[in-house]
């Protein structure tokens, strides 16, 4: 337990605030009683990448109505993507048809790649980024993408209906859509092509949808079921899009980051 990143906590909590805490309750005891000394300390031992802002907690007792760190500034994709070294990852399994991994290295230019695409087709903080995807690395990179511009992410699974999906992102106004060709279930292939039709069909506020290949091995395939106006395959969309540094858009500490429907 010494070496717990935990215990490193409640000594340097210690160290800063004269405290003698020595275990779990004494630590969760302090978190609630001294919450504005708790969440900034855990800031800076985090090393939470943004502007704190001099504030932690307003109107800390009113609930609905409690505001936290109401001067920050940050960026989610900024923190989770400071690691740029060889190491793994992702590392993506796609039962037993396809096998992958990214490198820190290499998400992050990918990151790089969509987000610069995002940028250029015009989205912004406050926009909305759709997605219809499987859990794969460019589910991970498109969220991480548009999250860098504090544009809004939500998704659903492939296996959805079109009026599943209109129904949860014909209240948002997605600006983006990324869809999955296809996907694989229990050993077996579904295609997905032919429901994205109706999907782009009833959302007017889509200027771009972006296919991802997944159970396509032909790109035609991927184009032929991307055709129409702001529509292509994933490579298309990032074709003109080199990977370099992120700009970082850091937002404040409410600002959306998810749409989540139950």
């Amino acid at each position: 337990m010494r070496e717990a990143r935990a215990s490193a906590f409640m000594l340097e909590a210690n160290a800063r605030f004269g405290l003698q805490l020595s275990d779990y309750w004494s630590l969760y005891a302090w978190s609630i009683a001294e919450r504005a000394d708790f969440w900034r300390l855990l800031w800076d031992f985090c090393g939470v990448r943004g502007e704190p802002g001099g504030q932690v907690l307003l109107d800390g007792d009113r609930m609905p109505g409690a505001r936290w760190f109401p001067e920050a500034r940050l960026n989610f994709s900024e923190n989770l993507l400071r690691r740029r070294d060889d190491a793994d990852a992702i590392v993506f399994r796609g039962e037993d048809r396809v096998r992958r991994r990214l490198s820190h290295r290499q998400l992050y230019d990918e990151v790089a790649r969509v987000a610069r695409a995002l940028r250029a087709g015009g989205v912004k903080a406050g926009d909305r980024v759709a997605a219809v995807l499987p859990n794969m690395p460019e589910t991970v990179v498109a969220m991480l993408a548009s999250a860098s511009l504090g544009a809004t992410w939500c998704s659903c699974s492939p296996d959805f209906g079109v009026q599943g999906v209109v129904d949860r992102f014909g209240q948002i106004a997605p600006k983006v859509l990324f869809a999955v060709d296809g996907y694989y279930y229990n050993g077996k292939t579904y295609d997905c092509l032919e429901k994205l039709e109706g999907i782009v069909a009833a959302l007017p506020t889509l200027e771009r949808v972006v296919v991802v290949p997944y159970t396509h091995a032909d790109p035609a395939m991927l184009r032929k079921g991307a055709k129409g106006k702001g529509r292509g395959a994933w490579d298309d969309f990032v074709a003109n899009s080199a990977p370099g540094e992120i700009e970082f858009a850091r937002l404040p500490f409410d600002h959306p980051l998810f749409i989540m429907f139950s």
